[in-house]
């Protein structure tokens, strides 16, 4: 089949698949404790997507075009018997490249079997290396150690590592420099991300946010930084370079330098929607499809009309008014 483009010429490349909206942190930028308490509902089991399911969905998409899979929470590590999943995703023809995003906290007693089952990359969140930072923005007063020994553990058996936080105003923005300087020296890529208006529950703003731009500056105080090209066509991290040891460190910039024009993704929610837009309003329910004995035909041309249909481009259009007034999917449900 030939690949699909959306409205703006943009084809589909990458599929984002939270297999889970739980999580074991209460992170204050996407499921505050305030709303997400201990008596918070969520989704059942039955309501979850099947493994079966999603290996189905994944070739469907890979026909379409898809490359590259990603899978998200929630926390990920929270749905059991994952690495079954993976080693099933890697057998689909035309996927080449699976990475996982986690918290790591788990990560001890997960990270070989996953790499057994043929995984290869993480996406490993963490904001600070201050315990008292740390522990008030995951909301569960976890210090970071148990992280960054994960973390080593991870390198020594063979994953490639990416290392990503989320910079906000007034709350860990002195991290960024001892952040650099830690992974820099273990030869980890470090990614900052702008704090972004993801769901409807972090009080976003605009003050609150810490640009690119600033981060940079930083940094070229006390590093000597060169830019690195992109490697493929919808690249999302900005990337640079320590000239002295070759390390890497990464911006996602949603927020001061958009970049809908080339978004090449899809997400698949853990309740088995479609979402074209990380701030999406709401998205397409292909396990009802899934559930009712479509065929496969039936779900491709039910996927293919969605993204031929897209038109989000959220980024390029933020204001402060439009990310108070809509209201988006929460990160739990779509994954980052």
């Amino acid at each position: 089949m030939v690949p699909i483009v959306d409205k703006f010429g943009r084809p589909i490349r990458d599929l984002r698949i939270s297999v889970t909206d739980r999580c074991n942190f209460r992170c204050t930028y996407c499921m505050p404790k305030e709303i997400f308490g201990d008596d918070y509902v969520f989704l059942p089991k039955e309501e979850l997507l099947t493994f079966e399911e999603v290996v189905r969905l994944s070739k469907l998409f890979a026909s379409l075009g898809v490359e590259k899979l990603r899978l998200t929470g929630g926390e990920p590590l929270l749905r059991q018997d994952l690495p079954n999943l993976i080693e099933k995703l890697y057998a689909i023809e035309g996927i080449h490249d699976i990475g996982l995003t986690t918290n790591a906290v788990m990560l001890g007693k997960y990270a070989q079997p996953l790499f057994d089952a043929g995984l290869r990359r993480l996406n490993i969140s963490l904001d600070a290396l201050s315990k008292e930072v740390f522990g008030k923005m995951n909301g569960r007063g976890t210090t970071p150690d148990i992280v960054l020994k994960n973390i080593d553990l991870a390198k020594e058996i063979g994953f490639e590592i990416k290392v990503n936080m989320v910079v906000q105003k007034g709350v860990n923005e002195r991290e960024i420099i001892p952040m650099a300087t830690h992974f820099r020296e273990r030869g980890i890529t470090l990614r900052y991300i702008e704090f972004m208006d993801v769901g409807n529950d972090n009080a976003w703003s605009f003050e609150r946010v810490v640009s690119k731009k600033e981060i940079y500056d930083m940094l070229n105080e006390n590093f000597d930084l060169e830019p690195v090209e992109a490697s493929y066509f919808g690249e999302v991290a900005k990337r640079y370079r320590y000239k002295d040891n070759g390390a890497e460190v990464g911006f996602i910039t949603s927020v001061s330098e958009s970049f809908c024009s080339s978004c090449t993704r899809a997400r698949l929610s853990s309740e088995g929607k479609i979402y074209t837009c990380l701030f999406a309003s709401s998205g397409f329910d292909i396990k009802e499809l899934v559930r009712k004995g479509y065929s496969d035909e039936q779900l491709l041309e039910a996927l293919t009309t969605v993204w031929e249909n897209r038109t989000d481009r959220y980024s390029d259009e933020r204001t402060e008014e439009t990310a108070k007034k809509r209201k988006k999917i929460n990160m739990s449900y779509i994954g980052g």
